[in-house]
């Protein structure tokens, strides 16, 4: 789906610079593989774990639905569509409907809130226009909430390992806690050759404002998550809201879980349940052949070997009056086969009207850039402007390549010179 390029750029510096980030973003220059798990998913892992979350059961047709609550026994009932965008409460079903989360204490309303949701399409800010097709409802049991607080497990440079970062106030952007009262943060290294020792727990539970019962229980709850993040290579546990209730249970009420994709291959399970329905078409595709793809709203097609080259280019094109339709990293270990697959992404964009390449030859060889911009263009019959700036490794005799092809490609000296030559092959309007 398409994003501003400012949001762009946040996501990237988040992912890129600031130990809390959680959103997805390019952060290696070879190939990566992002997991996209549903809420249920997550709370399902978690489950498997002994930590505890709400009760609840995942329908696809409000058949099934009707018959959840002689189980779950819930005095009041969420029912959840399941889609990987946010802002699901405010959104709106294509077929009228208001709202991808409903309260309710009549379970007879559960079934007709279900055949609402499933097989439609849900429009939330975070959406494409036409929405995201509702495949799956989480229906669960319905808890308030007496106090809450933030909890996350995560991977620190800075520490060379693990770290546990909380906060007792909780329930909202861990952002603005560090920007308002960064005090009200603290964080609690963890040796990665001892472990998270029961002692360490309870210390983490009290600086959470727990106590008594309950503070015994968060700290276990927190020996559980630690377990699980090293169990299922995870690169980031984000618990938001850590909560207790009323009635003084403990419980993971929100969940968010990045894993190490170099650990794919000892974690088949988890990464089977990557749900790519939702994803932009490209990206998609981009996936598949190890690119790193987001669509954005203009009309230059950017490819870029590493990110911050990428951000880069993307704020030259901008400074020169243009816009980027896209940030597309081809990494450091580029073939031919994967130049040409990006060529593909970036001509099936019917809004791309210019095409820039600013390639930096550090680890990827420039002839093999080269080689690969021409079999693409010669077997796309390119009918847009390309601009191509090189630089590095056999940067010369790469130029001399595209020169000798007599192909229409505009080459260039520096980025500023691309991003000048690139906008003014645009359409005047």
């Amino acid at each position: 789906m398409a994003a501003p390029l400012n949001s762009c750029r946040h996501i990237l510096v988040k992912q890129l610079l600031q130990p809390f980030s959680r959103s997805k973003a390019v952060a290696s220059y070879q190939s990566a593989r992002w997991l996209h798990l549903q809420e249920y998913q997550s709370k399902m892992l978690m489950k498997e774990h002994e930590i505890d979350v709400q009760n609840f059961e995942v329908v696809d047709n409000h058949w099934d639905a009707k018959h959840v609550p002689e189980r779950l026994k819930a005095s009041e009932y969420v029912i959840k569509a399941q889609i990987l965008a946010g802002g699901r409460g405010k959104g709106t079903f294509s077929n009228g409907f208001k709202g991808g989360v409903k309260l309710t204490k009549n379970t007879n309303e559960i079934e007709g809130l279900v055949e609402n949701m499933v097989g439609h399409r849900l429009v939330t800010k975070q959406t494409p226009p036409n929405g995201v097709l509702v495949k799956k409802v989480m229906v669960a049991e319905a808890l308030d909430i007496a106090r809450e607080t933030y909890l996350a497990i995560l991977l620190d440079r800075s520490y060379s390992g693990p770290v546990i970062v909380g906060s007792s106030q909780g329930g909202m952007d861990i952002e603005e806690v560090a920007e308002k009262n960064p005090d009200a943060i603290f964080k609690e290294p963890i040796d990665i050759m001892e472990g998270l020792s029961p002692e360490v727990a309870r210390r983490v539970a009290k600086k959470l404002g727990f106590t008594g019962k309950q503070a015994e229980s968060a700290s276990e709850q927190v020996q559980k998550l630690y377990k699980m993040f090293i169990d299922v290579d995870a690169t980031q546990i984000e618990i938001n809201p850590f909560a207790e209730t009323p009635c003084g249970r403990v419980l993971c009420f929100d969940a968010k879980i990045n894993f190490d994709d170099n650990a794919q291959y000892r974690q088949k399970d988890i990464f089977a349940m990557d749900d790519l329905s939702e994803l932009d078409p490209r990206e998609r595709e981009a996936e598949e052949h190890h690119l790193n793809y987001i669509g954005l709203e203009g009309n230059i097609g950017c490819l870029v070997n590493g990110a911050g080259l990428a951000m880069a280019t993307m704020d030259i094109i901008k400074l020169h009056g243009g816009e980027p339709a896209n940030f597309l990293d081809v990494g450091g270990g580029v073939t031919e086969k994967q130049v040409y697959e990006a060529f593909h992404i970036l001509t099936a964009d019917v809004h791309v009207k210019s095409i820039l390449i600013n390639v930096f030859g550090g680890i990827v060889n420039c002839e093999t850039m080269a080689n690969g911009i021409i079999k693409a263009y010669s077997d796309a019959h390119m009918n847009v402007p390309m601009v191509v700036r090189l630089e590095g490794q056999n940067a010369t005799s790469a130029l001399k390549i595209l020169k000798d092809s007599g192909l229409n490609i505009i080459t260039a000296s520096d980025m500023a010179d691309a991003a000048e030559k690139v906008v003014a092959t645009l359409p005047k309007s």
